[in-house]
């Protein structure tokens, strides 16, 4: 995989390698605090969804960047049509950050005691 997960005290930083230059991001830093849920699904960008920054081949599905669907940013990093992390957000730049992650499972459930933490 070419994304990893950087977990620190505060927030999780969302680190793409190389794929920053099809995404036209470095790196995507998310405060604990705003982050809502944490799952894994398949996820297909909404007819309608606009490319802002970034990189899109959709009959190959790929999708890396920053994307537009109604009123809310998402920022997609993904190649292929498999179960994806999903992190929803409020109050951040982006509605949802959707991924394509070694052990997806995994990482929701690491996600979700960070959050538990937060709150506790």
């Amino acid at each position: 995989m070419r994304r990893s997960l950087e977990f620190t005290d505060t927030e999780l930083v969302v680190k793409l390698g190389w794929i920053r230059l099809l995404a036209l991001k470095k790196d995507v830093t998310i405060p604990y605090h705003m982050i809502k849920s944490a799952t894994v699904d398949y996820f297909k960008p909404p007819a309608g969804t606009v490319r802002v920054p970034g990189t899109s081949f959709s009959p190959l599905n790929i999708y890396e960047g920053t994307f537009k669907y109604q009123d809310f940013l998402y920022f997609l990093s993904y190649e292929h049509q498999v179960p994806l992390l999903i992190i929803e957000l409020v109050g951040h730049t982006y509605r949802f950050v959707i991924l394509e992650v070694k052990n997806p499972d995994e990482l929701a459930g690491q996600i979700r005691s960070c959050i538990r933490y937060t709150y506790l």
